[in-house]
């Protein structure tokens, strides 16, 4: 198993940090991706047998790394989705900037929805 930074875990979500480089659902690379590391997680760590249910509630593009929110249940996965859609979930972006920036870049993308 990946190691697997858990930030936040209850029976309806799982929040975790996604490292850079790490898609956060399988492509046609075939890489690891990190819906397959946290089943895998919850499988060795209930003891699940068969396929464990995860829904993906948003993701976070490969080169980026930072905090995800993962339903546990489908439940879960349809508020939070509507939560997404309603733009009740808050998204907050950081960058960090290694070397020189143009002086006329004065603009980062951030992304607030109100609650």
């Amino acid at each position: 198993m990946q190691n697997l930074k858990v930030i936040y875990e209850d029976n309806h979500i799982i929040v975790v940090e996604k490292p850079v480089n790490i898609p956060s659902q399988g492509d046609k690379t075939g890489d690891v991706d990190m819906l397959t590391i946290i089943k895998e997680y919850l499988k060795e760590k209930y003891n699940k047998p068969g396929n464990v249910y995860l829904g993906l509630v948003h993701r976070l593009d490969r080169p980026v790394g930072g905090v995800m929110v993962f339903a546990k249940t489908s439940k879960a996965a349809s508020r939070l989705s509507e939560q997404v859609r309603e733009k009740q979930f808050q998204k907050n972006y950081l960058v960090i900037v290694n070397g020189k920036m143009e002086q006329n870049v004065r603009y980062i993308r951030r992304l607030s929805f109100k609650k």
